[in-house]
């Protein structure tokens, strides 16, 4: 397997273009730049269902709230309260075993 390497969104495509101008060859592909096959499949996939969007590497960026989708917004404070109510749970948890404590001195 080949060493992961970043890439610029210019160079995944270079790499698209150079996959789809060779009947799609991703062995020979990979083998050319330096990347796995798995990884030049999933930068042909991507660029073939969204296009160059695809191959924007959004990992690590949360988008803004204003381009949220109502949704995701649902989603996001969904997730929020769930965690908000995982710590109010340990929390609870814990005031009762330091109760228990506190009754057996």
């Amino acid at each position: 397997m080949a060493e992961r390497k970043k890439t610029t969104k210019e160079e995944r495509m270079e790499i698209v273009q150079y996959c789809i101008n060779h009947d799609r060859n991703y062995k020979e592909t990979a083998a050319k730049y330096g990347c796995s096959y798995s990884q030049v499949y999933s930068w042909v996939g991507k660029y073939d269902s969204q296009g160059t969007d695809g191959l924007n590497d959004n990992r690590g960026h949360r988008k803004a709230e204003e381009d949220l989708t109502d949704k995701e917004k649902l989603e996001r404070e969904n997730k929020r309260l769930k965690e908000e109510l995982r710590r109010k749970e340990i929390e609870v948890k814990f005031l009762k075993k330091l109760n228990e404590f506190g009754r057996r001195q």
